[in-house]
């Protein structure tokens, strides 16, 4: 049992994102290779070995979106989930001892999974022999947040422990601003606003979310309408929450999905090479040294495309 007097080595640092959201701890540990059984799971838990946000939990314990899951696990199959470093080519716009702020192209998962073991922005983080918060220990090292596979643009990485959980608490406490740049079908009124609908799993499709005014998790979505083209608007998007898809559920039970997304939108003409959707700017006080850091990239060349063809 971990000693009162002496914190435990942790060899496993995670932040859940949102798609773990209320899953049970011992399930996560297991299901993402940390250990070998729900079982062992159980008795690391019980040893007081895993703590959730700096506090002992039980093996029950459902966790929220931006937990920070620590760990001091000795499984023997503990390095064979590990990502491969690959040498994939990254757009990196910040970077400094404690982080680094990447542009991430479309296409692009955030970090391995089934059927994703390779290409992945953890792997190309590695193959430039980046040192990443519990690198060689964790399924997805240094990574604080996601974007979704078809979404580009800023993504925020850690390269220390100590870095990795400041931004998890930062994120729990809503204090990183994310922009985001969409196009959607049809024209907001107001043109300014605020989105404020709580999302769940859809439960006739679990890969999908949905509005869910009763289960779901609070989701709020500002917009400020940029542009209007014919039948369609440029939008900025500022997150005051997270949720897995958040931004396109709440585009399109507002009538107005994104252009492109094959899985809350419907056809649109020109057809779009993907959803509209960018990450376009990140700021936030930096959690080591306090200075502010921003970061802004424009649209990638396959969108700023498509909006050329519109304006025609």
């Amino acid at each position: 049992m971990a000693s009162d007097s002496a914190e435990p080595n942790f060899n496993f640092t995670v932040i859940a994102d949102a798609e773990d959201a209320d899953t049970r701890i011992d399930v996560f540990l297991a299901k993402h290779g940390a250990v070998v059984s729900r079982s062992q799971a159980q008795r690391f838990i019980r040893e007081g070995e895993v703590l959730v946000n700096g506090k002992p939990v039980k093996p029950g314990y459902t966790l929220d979106e931006d937990d920070t899951i620590q760990a001091n696990l000795s499984a023997p199959d503990l390095s064979a989930k590990l990502p491969e470093p690959e040498d994939i080519p990254l757009a990196v716009v910040y970077e400094d001892t404690y982080l680094l702020i990447v542009n991430k192209p479309a296409g692009m998962v955030t970090h391995s999974g089934p059927g994703h073991e390779h290409g992945t922005l953890v792997n190309a983080l590695l193959g430039r022999g980046n040192a990443l918060a519990e690198a060689g220990k964790s399924f997805r090292p240094g990574i604080a947040h996601r974007l979704d596979k078809d979404t580009s643009g800023l993504l925020v990485v850690a390269k220390t422990d100590e870095t990795l959980l400041r931004l998890g608490q930062m994120m729990r406490e809503h204090t990183i601003v994310k922009e985001y740049i969409a196009l959607v079908a049809g024209y907001f009124i107001p043109a300014e606003g605020m989105i404020d609908a709580p999302i769940g799993r859809d439960p006739r499709f679990r890969q999908r979310m949905a509005i869910d005014s009763q289960h779901g998790r609070n989701a709020i979505t500002l917009y400020k309408t940029e542009k209007i083209l014919h039948g369609v608007s440029l939008l900025r998007l500022t997150l005051q929450t997270g949720r897995t898809h958040q931004i396109r559920v709440h585009c399109a039970a507002a009538g107005h999905p994104i252009i492109g997304d094959l899985v809350y939108g419907r056809p649109h003409k020109p057809e779009a090479p993907r959803q509209f959707l960018h990450s376009a700017l990140i700021e936030f006080r930096h959690p080591i040294t306090g200075a502010n850091i921003r970061a802004e990239c424009h649209l990638p060349d396959d969108l700023a495309s498509y909006m050329h063809s519109l304006e025609q």
